[in-house]
């Protein structure tokens, strides 16, 4: 089975947003991939000043598309 579920990192705990609906010990593999706001917080200065409102727009954008 393979699902994807949003996670919440703190005080270096993942911590689970959504069912994970697994048996106790059981061994699964976890692959990080950060949130859309994230990725674009880390190239959205590249060219140029940049500010949350902008962050904003381009959020929207890119649900939009």
């Amino acid at each position: 089975m393979s699902k994807v579920v949003r996670a919440e990192y703190e005080n270096g705990v993942l911590k689970p947003l959504d069912s994970l609906e697994l048996d106790e010990g059981e061994i699964v593999r976890v692959r990080i991939e950060r949130s859309l706001r994230e990725k674009l917080k880390d190239i959205i200065g590249i060219l140029g000043r940049s500010d949350d409102e902008e962050l904003e727009r381009y959020l929207e954008e890119a649900w939009i598309s």
